[in-house]
């Protein structure tokens, strides 16, 4: 009956997302702005807290989805006046650094890893072993970049110049992007934006983290012992559940290992 008073305070609520997996790898279960947006919108809205906690693994992904998610933060935090904070897991790097800078604050564990601040771009060659085996392979594009970067042909110079210009387009977007969300916290480090990555308090003495904490323990310092929590999480879809598209899945889980293998997990 307490809430329904209106002159005594209720608890202060502390809205929680859980942001965990490659970001826009093509599945059902990966992180992607669309996923995440109504799961957001009610992180910032329900139950008007205090705050919005955000529990952050993921070892990155598609820069563009990064983007649209930051964004989204950022834009309903300011929108609804609710700080936010990120809580590091095993790893936030890559795209998952540029979820965790779109909070106000970033805490992470002693062995978090985070960082990993740079683009790339992999693939194979396999024309070697189309020729092998006597394969002819017969590309017409109506524009010559159109087939840029075939796995079939032979790697061009040309081809590798003009990836390297993209790429270079993308990095210092997310340079710019880390620069203006965590300003003078950064330290002046000629590594910082290289693709090196950091763990726990090495993290946090690059700028890259506020400190070494956990989110209950943090939240009741911000905000008092009787601090409430409210998890908030996506439905699963109805066929994954029952069975279905596993092969989908399968692949999409063997793409998500491989991302997070390249960080030792």
């Amino acid at each position: 009956m307490k809430r329904w008073i209106p002159f005594l305070s209720s608890k202060p609520v502390v809205n929680v997302v859980r942001l965990q997996g490659a970001i826009g790898m093509g599945g059902r279960g990966s992180l992607n702005d669309r996923n995440t947006a109504s799961l957001l919108e009610k992180a910032f809205t329900k139950g008007k807290p205090k705050a919005v906690a955000l529990e952050i693994n993921s070892p990155g992904g598609s820069p563009v989805q990064s983007s649209l998610i930051g964004a989204r933060i950022r834009r309903l935090a300011k929108e609804n006046e609710v700080p936010v904070y990120a809580f590091v897991e095993d790893v936030a790097a890559s795209g998952g650094y540029w979820l965790a800078s779109a909070a106000d604050e970033i805490w992470a564990d002693e062995s978090s890893i985070l960082g990993s601040i740079g683009v790339i771009s992999s693939g194979f060659g396999a024309h070697v072993f189309l020729q092998r085996q006597g394969i002819e392979r017969r590309v017409h594009t109506a524009g010559k970049s159109k087939s840029m970067m075939d796995p079939f042909k032979p790697e061009t110079e040309e081809d590798v110049a003009r990836l390297n210009r993209l790429l270079g387009q993308l990095h210092d977007n997310f340079i710019g992007h880390v620069k203006s969300a965590r300003g003078d916290k950064l330290v002046d480090n000629p590594d910082l934006f290289t693709g090196e990555i950091w763990i726990g308090r090495h993290a946090v003495e690059q700028g890259l983290a506020d400190g070494v904490g956990h989110l209950v323990p943090k939240m009741k310092e911000q905000f008092g012992d009787k601090v409430k929590f409210r998890r908030l999480a996506q439905k699963k879809p109805l066929f994954p559940r029952i069975g279905l598209s596993m092969a989908q899945g399968a692949l999409n889980e063997i793409e998500e290992r491989a991302e997070f293998a390249r960080f030792g997990l």
